[in-house]
Formats: structure tokens, C-alpha cells, sequence
């Protein structure tokens, strides 16, 4: 039967073997791309976090993904230090988190990242300085009020976009890093986004996007510059969750609640460099991926000069009230 086939062979085009193999091995790489997905998104176990260390740092606590992170790691056992710049919300976040989890330990720090962060940064070191941190989640973050032009950005917006974005995420691993190297194990997540890795471009968010691919930069050089020192750095690239910074209210298949991409993210934590943790924003990412660059560019140009368009308006009503 195999000879038959080989005889059949020789009789077709000279293209046809080559044309075979190429065949074969794309759907074999594309087997085994499937087979790795089903794997990390359904069949891998989450890491003992513990075994980095008793206690996690989480910025940005008091809402949205910072907060869902705060609840999730408090359920695994893990005593939180939270972040926020606003001490009544810290103080409900905390409230909140010992109200169900009761045994978990947390201490609060004020930080405005839009403000003096040097200090902030200082208090955070002096809160840290004895005990066991393990985790670092830098979800501190702002984006736009509602999508605009370049032109159109303030200068205290432009400001803040870069300083609690960059500036803020920077500073806070750099003085959490050292109690970890002391230890020679840890993990730190930076959130990301897919306005700045998944979509080709993100118009009319321009810099909330380049302090987003800072992000992801930063934390590719530091995941290689310390793996050998027992620390896992990861930047977590989620596409739309329901959070005030999102305005967006009610979360759906596509667009999880805070506490669901954190449960989600929660299990990622120590495998790949970047991720996206909730799988149906992979299955999006796969899909825009397949399209053109220009075709995704005008979808989003389109999508955005929406958002401006009913913020414009808002403002416009706020004026006349």
C-alpha cells in the first residue's frame, strides 16, 4: 500500500512533497499551539504562592483589578499590604477583606501617585522593612477621562498618565525588589494592556498606550534579569474588565468583573513573562490578530471617536448645568 502511494507520488507535480510537508508541519504546529492553550488555561495548576511569602504588596487596592487581587490573594491566606491614595476606601477595602477572611493580616499605606511619590514610596519601604513579602502586584494606574486627541491631552493629565503609569509602577518595585532578593524569591505582576500589546494602535489613547508598552517592556528586561535570583516578573495583558477606569459597569463573557480576571490572573502568577490570563480575551487576541493591521486600526479609530464624542457631550451638559 505504502509503495502504491510512493509510485502515485512520483507521477504528481514536482511541487506536490514539498507542498505536503508544509502542509503537515502547520498543522502540527497549530495542533500543538491548541493543545498548549487548552493546557495553560484550563489544566495548569495555579503556584503555591505562599511559597514565595507570607505577605503580598498590592497598589491601586481600593478599586478594580488592584482590589480583586487584594480579595483573591487574602483567600489563598496571604497577609496584604494595600495601597491607595484614599484612606477611607482603604479602610472599606480592609474592612471588607477581614470581614470574610478574618486570619489574614493587612496593613494600609496612602499614596498619591499623582503627587508626592518619593514619600509614598518611603512609607511603603517602612511598612514592608521586616516582613516576609512574596508578592508585588503594580496594578496603580489612570487612563483617559474618555478618548481624545493628542493635541487634545492636557498638561495635567499628560502629567499624571506618565507619572503614576511609569513613574509610580517603577519606583514601587524598586523598593519592594531588594526585600525579595534578600530572600532570593518573589514574584511581581505589572498589569499591562492590550491597548498597548494586542491592537496594532489605540488611537485617541496614545500615551495612556506607550506607558502601557513601558510596562510590558519593563517587565520582560527585569523577568531576565532576575529569574537566576529565584523571582518571577510578569506582565499581565487584560483586554476590557468592568472597572471605574474602564467605565464600563456590568461585566460579561468577554468583559470580566474585577474579581474574576483576579481569580483568573491569580493563577498565572510565575509562568510566562506576559500573559493574558482570562481566557476569552485570548481567544479575542487570536482573532484580531488574524485580521489586517489597517482593517483593526479604522475598527478602533471608529470605536474610539465614539467615546469621544458621548464625552464631549457630557461635558458640554456639566457646562450648561
Amino acid at each position: 500500500m505504502d509503495l502504491c502511494f510512493l509510485d502515485k507520488l512520483k507521477d504528481q507535480p514536482f511541487y506536490l512533497l514539498p507542498l505536503l510537508i508544509l502542509g503537515s508541519l502547520t498543522a502540527l504546529k497549530f495542533s500543538f499551539a491548541l493543545l498548549q492553550w487548552v493546557y495553560v488555561n484550563f489544566l495548569r495548576q495555579g503556584k503555591n504562592l505562599k511559597k514565595y511569602g507570607s505577605w503580598a504588596v498590592v497598589t491601586g487596592a481600593t478599586d478594580g483589578i488592584g482590589k480583586g487581587f487584594a480579595f483573591q490573594l487574602a483567600r489563598k491566606g496571604i497577609n496584604l499590604v494595600i495601597v491607595g491614595r484614599n484612606p477611607d476606601k482603604l479602610k472599606e477595602v480592609s474592612d471588607s477583606i477581614t470581614a470574610k477572611y478574618s486570619k489574614v493580616e493587612i496593613k494600609t499605606v496612602v499614596v498619591d501617585f499623582s503627587g508626592d511619590i518619593d514619600s509614598g514610596v518611603t512609607r511603603i519601604k517602612e511598612t514592608i522593612e521586616g516582613l516576609d513579602v512574596g508578592v508585588l502586584i503594580n496594578n496603580v494606574g489612570v487612563s483617559y477621562p474618555y478618548a481624545r486627541f493628542f493635541h487634545e491631552v492636557d498638561a495635567e493629565l499628560l502629567r499624571n498618565l506618565i507619572k503614576v503609569n511609569v513613574e509610580g509602577t517603577t519606583k514601587v518595585t524598586q523598593a519592594v525588589l531588594p526585600v525579595m532578593l534578600k530572600r532570593k524569591k518573589g514574584a511581581i505582576v505589572n498589569i499591562g494592556s492590550g491597548a498597548a500589546i494586542v491592537i496594532p494602535s489605540d488611537p485617541l489613547y496614545a500615551v495612556y498606550a506607550a506607558t502601557k508598552a513601558y510596562i510590558d517592556q519593563f517587565s520582560r528586561c527585569l523577568y531576565v534579569e532576575y529569574k537566576k535570583s529565584g523571582i518571577d516578573v510578569q506582565c499581565q495583558v487584560p483586554l476590557y474588565v468592568a472597572t471605574k477606569m474602564a467605565s464600563i459597569k456590568r461585566s460579561s463573557f468577554f468583559v470580566p468583573s474585577n474579581e474574576g480576571y483576579a481569580k483568573a490572573g491569580l493563577r498565572w502568577i510565575g509562568y510566562e513573562p506576559r500573559c493574558t490570563p482570562y481566557w476569552p480575551h485570548s481567544f479575542l487576541w487570536a482573532l484580531i490578530g488574524a485580521l489586517p493591521e489597517s482593517a483593526v486600526d479604522a475598527w478602533r479609530l471608529k470605536f474610539c471617536m465614539g467615546i469621544r464624542k458621548r464625552g464631549q457631550k457630557k461635558d458640554a451638559m456639566k457646562k450648561d448645568e
